[in-house]
């Protein structure tokens, strides 16, 4: 290919919607174009990024046992009305309904279709393990497409699954693909961190995020210098701060006008907010929940 007949169209200037460097700096480049909101085309030097990331992926898959498939991205509403997800999801599934008045979604995952396929092809624990992956295109609503690629409407996930025989089964995969993550952020040369996570609407009772560490990031994580703890905000646990002795005093009952904060509360009695607890009320499915915290903290919904 000569370069006079590559298309690589650069550009002098920042574009206005570009609002974070890497993605001002893929589209001056020539790397990728804006379609729409969270839309974006790759481009031949795009792609030749992207193929590479694929193989890295790829490579560490497959050391660890892993197939590739390919799975269909129109999935039917029945699996997913099966697990009860299909409400639970939310706004962010894009529905669609064919011309004999059936439901689907464009995948915004696929347990669902991953389980029908191998309960229906998987007749007995001999076949176990078995780890299948693909790199497939994905797709979810979000309302506020942001930061280029980093948070879009489209965009390419390599998601893997595990069937096991048994617990320990189950946590040998799971360390295997925590490996595996490891090798492929390390051979892109990025600076990261696992980090624990809420698993979200996928479920489960333990998760991982691997965090790269950048300044135009939107996720907040805490660490310990000291030790290998590190989490996601949503995630982070909070232990109980050392008591302090304080003279209980007499209980009373006193009026704040016009207080609608705890913050206001405390500077009407003169007390410093920490000394204080707060209410907060959420209506949820499974009825009323109150929640109460020191003053001066606030309420990790998840």
């Amino acid at each position: 290919m000569k370069m006079s007949n590559a298309l690589i169209p650069t550009l002098r200037n920042n574009p206005a919607e570009a609002d974070t460097i890497s993605q001002q700096l893929l589209i001056r480049a020539g790397f990728i174009r804006k379609s729409a909101a969270g839309l974006y085309h790759y481009l031949p030097l795009g792609m030749r990024v992207l193929s590479k990331i694929e193989n890295i992926v790829r490579e560490e898959m497959n050391n660890f046992g892993c197939q590739e498939l390919l799975m269909p991205i129109v999935q039917p509403a029945e699996l997913w009305q099966e697990t009860g997800r299909w409400n639970a999801y939310g706004a962010e599934m894009f529905k669609v309904t064919d011309r004999h008045e059936r439901q689907f979604c464009l995948g915004p995952t696929h347990e669902e279709m991953i389980t029908d396929l191998v309960r229906s092809e998987v007749n007995s624990y001999r076949q176990l393990p078995l780890r299948l992956y693909q790199i497939q295109n994905k797709y979810r609503d979000e309302r506020r497409p942001r930061f280029g690629l980093m948070r879009g409407r489209e965009f390419i996930m390599k998601d893997a699954y595990s069937f096991d025989r048994d617990e320990a089964g189950l946590d040998k995969s799971y360390q295997d693909m925590y490996d595996a993550y490891t090798n492929i952020f390390t051979r892109c040369g990025l600076n990261f961190r696992p980090v624990e996570a809420d698993s979200g609407a996928i479920g489960g009772s333990g998760s991982h995020e691997f965090m790269v560490i950048a300044d135009s990031g939107e996720a907040e994580i805490v660490f310990c210098i000291s030790c290998d703890y590190a989490a996601n905000v949503e995630k982070a646990e909070l232990f109980p701060l050392e008591a302090q002795e304080e003279a209980m005093l007499t209980k009373e009952e006193v009026v704040t006008p016009d207080c609608k904060t705890i913050a206001d509360v405390c500077a009407y009695l003169k007390l410093p907010v920490d000394h204080s607890v707060k209410a907060v009320a959420y209506n949820s499915e499974k009825g009323l929940i109150l929640c109460f915290v020191r003053g001066d903290h606030e309420v990790n919904e998840i």
